[in-house]
C-alpha cells in the first residue's frame, strides 16, 4: 500500500539544517545525533553531540480516541503514507531550499525510523513551502488550524491531489500540544491530513510527531494501560499521548491491531494504489523500491533485495522472468488474465482481477460515496458502510446499539463537553440543531458498566419516552495525565457520529445533517441499466452476466476499471479447448484401438470428433451450473440456479 502525500509548511523562522544526519542510540538512556556543521565549505564536516543537549520540550497531541481492531497485499501495497504533488516556493527567500531539505528529510525519517516496520511506504510527492504569506490563517490554536488546513486542501485536491497531506508550522501551538489530526481518516477527501509544529531542531523529533498524526488517520488511538512494552528510558511508543526524549521508536501490538481492523473495515482505500512515479519529490532513482520509467524492477537497495528475479545494481529482470513484484506476478510469471487479486474487504468495497499484463492489481475501487448498504441503513462512504450500530458496538462492545431518536435530541442539543455537535474555529462547544441530533455525540444502549477506551468516561443520561425512563450512553475522554476535566478536541471525539453515517435519508458531514443527493450516486447509479453500480469512478462494476461499460450487453461483469472478468466457464472452456490438439496428435495411434468396428480411417477419426465434442459440452455445461456459486460481482443482486 502507499499513501500519496503532500506536505505544507509555514515557517517564521530560519534554519540550517540539510546535506546528511543521523541518529545513534548506544544504549537505553544515551543516543547521539549527527548533523552537518552550518554554513561550512566542507560537506564532509559533521557535528555529533548528546541528543539530551537539544531544547526538546516535552509534548502531547490533541487528540483522544479508543482502541479498536489485508492480508499479504498489506505488505505489497502499502508504499507511501504522504503525496504532495507540486512544489511551489517563493524565489524571494534565501531559505527556500534548506527548508525543502529538511522537509524532504522528516518524510525520509518518517518512513525510515516508523512506517518502514509496518510495510509502509512514505511516497512524497510534492512539497509547498508559504514564505511570503499564509494560504489559511495559522494560529496557536491547533482546532481552528486544523479546520482551515483540512478545508483548503479540499479546495486544491484537483490541482494537488494527494491521499494525505500534513502541515508543519514554525508557531507553537496552546499549552503542550505539538500535532492534531482526525480519526480514521485517511483517504478521505475531507479528513486526511493533520497540523504538527516544529517543536525540535532535530528532524527525527519533528517526524515522530507526524508519524503520530499520521497513525491517527490509520485509526490508530492513544496508547492504553499494557500496550507499550518499550521502556520510556528507550523512547517508548510513537502512539503514547505524551512524548519527550529519547524519541518514541515503535509501533505496539495495539496499534497493528488498529491498523488491520481500520483497513478490514474498509477504511484506506487509496493505499492500495500505485503512486505516480513522475510526480515524486527528488526524481528517479534505482534502488528507491518504486518501479519508474525506464526500469524493468526495482528492488530496493542491493543489499536490501531479496527478489529471485530483478538485478538490484540496474534494475532489470533477470533472463526468463516476465515480472519480479507484485500479487500478479507469481514466480517470475504473470498471472492470467481474470485471476482474483483483491478481495472485496466489505459490502462496499469491488474486486479487482489481473489483466495479464501489468505485475501489479488494478487501483483499489469501491462504491461511489452515497450508494446505499446495510439494507438501506446505511449509505457507502470512502469504502466503508458506516452506521450507528457498528459504532455503537465498537464503543461499548458486542451488544452496544443506538439508543431512540429523543437521546439524540436532549443530549446534543446541550452544546456542552457531553453533548454537542464538535467545536467551531473558536474552539467552543456548538449545540446540534434539531435536524442534526444525530451528527453530533453518539448515544446508545449497553449493558457494559463503562466504554471500551480506557481513558473514557461513561456518560448516562436519563430521558422520558412517553411512560417510561430511556437510559442514554455517551462517552467523554480526558486528557492523560491530568487531574483537571478538560477534554481533549471533540472534532476527533470517537464519541461523535462518524462523517458519512446515515442521519435519517441524509448524511453526516462536518457534523451536520447534509442532503445526500450532493453525491449524485443515483444519478450516477442509472446508466448501468439495472445491472451495475457506479464505482469511486463514476464507471459501472456490472453484475456478473452484463458487460462494461454500461451493463446492458451480456458479458462477464466487472468494469473498466477493475481487469478483466473471464467468468469459470469460459477457464474451463479455454483450458479444455486448448488440448485438443494435443489429444488429436495421439489420435491415429489409437484410434483403431478405441473403435475397431471402424470401416476406415477417416471413419474411425470422425467418431473421435463426435465424441471429443460431446465431452467438450458435458464440461462446458458443469462449468456453467458452478459458475453462479463464484459470481464476481458482490453486491446486493443475488445470482440463482434451479434444481431440476
Amino acid at each position: 500500500m502507499h499513501i500519496d502525500f503532500f506536505i505544507l509548511s509555514e515557517w517564521n523562522h530560519q534554519y540550517c539544517l540539510c546535506l546528511p544526519r543521523g541518529l545513534i542510540s548506544l544504549n537505553t538512556s544515551v543516543s547521539y545525533l549527527i548533523e552537518p556543521l552550518p554554513a561550512s565549505a566542507d560537506p564532509q564536516r559533521h557535528a555529533v553531540f548528546r541528543a539530551e543537549s537539544l531544547h526538546l520540550p516535552r509534548g502531547s497531541c490533541l487528540h483522544h480516541h479508543g482502541n479498536n481492531e489485508h492480508e499479504d497485499e498489506l505488505n505489497d501495497f502499502i508504499h507511501g503514507m504522504m503525496s504532495p504533488r507540486s512544489t511551489r516556493v517563493s524565489s524571494g527567500r534565501t531559505n527556500s531550499n534548506i527548508l525543502l531539505d529538511r522537509l524532504c528529510k522528516l518524510c525520509t525519517k518518517c518512513e525510515n525510523f516508523y512506517y518502514k516496520a509496518l510495510s509502509i511506504r512514505v511516497a512524497l510527492i510534492g512539497l509547498e513551502v508559504w514564505t511570503s504569506q499564509d494560504m489559511i490563517s495559522v494560529s496557536d490554536n491547533p482546532h481552528g488550524t486544523l479546520a482551515a488546513f483540512l478545508s483548503w486542501r479540499r479546495r486544491q485536491l484537483h490541482a494537488l491531489p494527494n491521499d494525505n497531506a500534513q502541515l508543519i508550522t514554525g508557531r507553537p501551538f496552546q499549552g503542550t500540544t505539538i500535532g492534531l489530526a482526525p480519526l480514521k481518516a485517511m483517504c478521505s477527501d475531507y479528513q486526511s491530513g493533520g497540523v504538527n509544529t516544529d517543536h525540535s531542531e532535530s528532524a527525527v523529533g519533528v517526524a515522530a510527531t507526524m508519524a503520530h498524526e499520521m497513525g491517527h488517520n490509520f485509526g490508530m488511538s492513544h496508547d492504553s494501560a499494557g500496550c507499550c512494552q518499550a521502556r520510556a528510558e528507550d523512547g517508548g511508543c510513537i502512539m503514547a499521548a505524551a512524548t519527550g526524549h529519547p524519541f518514541p521508536r515503535v509501533f505496539n501490538a495495539c496499534n497493528m491491531k488498529e491498523l488491520k481492523s481500520y483497513l478490514s473495515s474498509g477504511g484506506g482505500k487509496c493505499l492500495f494504489n500505485l503512486p505516480n512515479t513522475r510526480a515524486m519529490y527528488g526524481g528517479q532513482r534505482c534502488g528507491n523500491g518504486y518501479l519508474e520509467d525506464g526500469e524493468e524492477c526495482d528492488c530496493g537497495e542491493e543489499e536490501e533485495c531479496t527478489s529471485p528475479c530483478c538485478n538490484a545494481n540496474n534494475c532489470t529482470l533477470k533472463a526468463g522472468a516476465e515480472c519480479a513484484h507484485g500479487v500478479c506476478c507469481q514466480n517470475c510469471k504473470l498471472k492470467s488474465p481474470g485471476v482474483l487479486c483483491r478481495a472485496p474487504s466489505g459490502p462496499c468495497d469491488l474486486p479487482e482481477y489481473c489483466d495479464g499484463k501489468a505485475e501489479s492489481c488494478p487501483a483499489n475501487f469501491y462504491l461511489v460515496d452515497g450508494t446505499s448498504c446495510a439494507g438501506g441503513q446505511a449509505y457507502c462512504y470512502t469504502g466503508m458502510c458506516l452506521t450507528l450500530e457498528q459504532q455503537c458496538r465498537s464503543l461499548w462492545g458486542r451488544d452496544g446499539r443506538p439508543a431512540p431518536d429523543l437521546c439524540f435530541k436532549k443530549v446534543n442539543e446541550a452544546g456542552d463537553m457531553y453533548g454537542n455537535c464538535g467545536k467551531d474555529l473558536q474552539g467552543k462547544y456548538r449545540s446540534c440543531k434539531e435536524r442534526d441530533a444525530k451528527c453530533g455525540k453518539i448515544q446508545c444502549s449497553a449493558s457494559a458498566s463503562k466504554p471500551i477506551e480506557n481513558n473514557a468516561v461513561r456518560i448516562e443520561t436519563t430521558v422520558s419516552v412517553g411512560s417510561r425512563k430511556v437510559q442514554c450512553l455517551g462517552t467523554h475522554v480526558y486528557k492523560l495525565g491530568q487531574g483537571d476535566e478538560e477534554p481533549q478536541s471533540d472534532t476527533l471525539d470517537p464519541g461523535l457520529v462518524m462523517t458519512g453515517t446515515k442521519c435519517g435519508e441524509d448524511l453526516v458531514r462536518e457534523s451536520t445533517c447534509r442532503n445526500a443527493s450532493f453525491l449524485r450516486a443515483d444519478e450516477c447509479n442509472t446508466k448501468c441499466h439495472g445491472h451495475g453500480l457506479c464505482n469511486n469512478n463514476h464507471n459501472c462494476h456490472c453484475d456478473s452476466g452484463w458487460a462494461p461499460p454500461r451493463c446492458d450487453q451480456k458479458g462477464s461483469g466487472g468494469s473498466l476499471d477493475s481487469g478483466p472478468v473471464i467468468s469459470h466457464s469460459q477457464t474451463h472452456f479455454y483450458a479444455t479447448f486448448s488440448l485438443v490438439p494435443f489429444k488429436i496428435t495421439l489420435f491415429p495411434d489409437f484410434c483403431l484401438f478405441l473403435f475397431p468396428k471402424a470401416v476406415s480411417f477417416q471413419s474411425c477419426l470422425f467418431s473421435l470428433w463426435l465424441f471429443l465434442w460431446f465431452w467438450l459440452l458435458l464440461d462446458f455445461g458443469a462449468a456453467t451450473n458452478t459458475n453462479c456459486a463464484h459470481s464476481n460481482h458482490l453486491l446486493h443482486h443475488r445470482c440463482q440456479s434451479k434444481s431440476l
